[in-house]
């Protein structure tokens, strides 16, 4: 049996392993891109593929701190961090977020700047540059998609890729208009469509992130329902106390002081592992923490949910 359980962390490994080089290509291949789209924007005059260089190096830099918040998180607890490393990601999408908000803001003000003073843009140039880029973003999307199924850190990074992929094809767009018809206001307002989805975008993902640094309850499982199927437990008199929150992604935990029928005391124990039963298999809460009290002994007053007492 012991060696069926090596073989398997062996594999799981790989796969880890496989899920790191693949977020090491992508942060590559997408530095290299910023760097010509920069260049193709400088040489060029178009502002958009400036724009979609600067989301592309977010995306680049999305991926670095995924790569690291990935390895962090790994990180066995310890007893000065006794929760483990696992919010690492969540800090590291938190972050990546609030560069991405500034970067939106820059570049409205460079979009509006441009509107009231239009510069002459090179189509051509702008065309082939966005055209790499989009081959390249399709490239990453492909890189990160598989990981991006069970980690918010990785999907916020896949998410990127696709925004930066219709980026470009916005910008190819914003290229075409100058060549054929001299429409330089194309290209503000693609760089202004850019910024408007990135701010669209971070609202849409930063309250996952936030829930889940504020200690949130687990999306779709209401607290009131977990207490009230406790309370159904044969033996239990009342629950309170009760904290519910994930402690990472796709990892509920749950403490509670579960009160005890004076009756039933005697069997408290089995009270108990029924409830644990309970919360891991109508639940999925894998890991829960339960203070019990026997009726005539139990706190008096104190709140259903949290630490206050009931009523203030």
């Amino acid at each position: 049996m012991p060696h069926d359980h090596s073989h398997h962390h062996h594999h799981h490994h790989m796969d880890r392993d496989a899920g790191d080089s693949r977020v090491a290509w992508a942060v590559a291949v997408n530095m290299a891109l910023t760097v010509a789209q920069i260049v193709g924007g400088l040489l060029s005059g178009s502002l958009a593929l400036i724009a979609d260089a600067l989301h592309n190096f977010s995306d680049a830099i999305t991926l670095i701190i995924a790569f690291f918040a990935r390895k962090v998180a790994r990180r066995p607890a310890n007893a000065g961090m006794s929760f483990g490393y696992g919010r690492a990601e969540a800090v590291a999408a938190l972050v990546n977020y609030t560069t991405l908000v500034v970067l939106a803001i820059y570049l409205i003000y460079e979009g509006v700047t441009r509107f009231l003073e239009p510069e002459p843009v090179d189509g051509w140039l702008v065309v082939w540059i966005a055209v790499l880029a989009l081959v390249i973003d399709v490239a990453t999307a492909a890189l990160t998609y598989s990981l991006s199924k069970d980690s918010m850190n990785i999907r916020a990074a896949f998410l990127h890729n696709v925004a930066d992929a219709l980026g470009s094809v916005a910008v190819i767009v914003a290229g075409v208009a100058v060549i054929l018809w001299d429409w330089t206001w194309v290209d503000p307002l693609v760089t202004l469509m850019i910024a408007a989805y990135i701010l669209w975008h971070v609202r849409s993902e930063v309250g996952d992130v936030f829930g889940l640094l504020m200690l949130a309850g687990p999306d779709g499982l209401k607290a009131e329902d977990v207490a009230d199927a406790i309370e159904a437990v044969d033996g239990v008199e009342g629950v309170h106390h009760l904290h519910l929150w994930e402690m990472q992604e796709h990892e509920k935990t749950l403490e509670a002081h579960l009160v005890i029928a004076e009756s039933d005391w005697p069997r408290a124990d089995s009270v108990k592992s029924a409830v644990k039963a309970l919360l891991r298999e109508e639940f999925g809460i894998g890991h829960s923490t339960l203070e019990i009290e026997c009726a005539p002994n139990a706190c008096v007053g104190e709140a259903r949910f949290g630490h206050g007492v009931s009523g203030t």
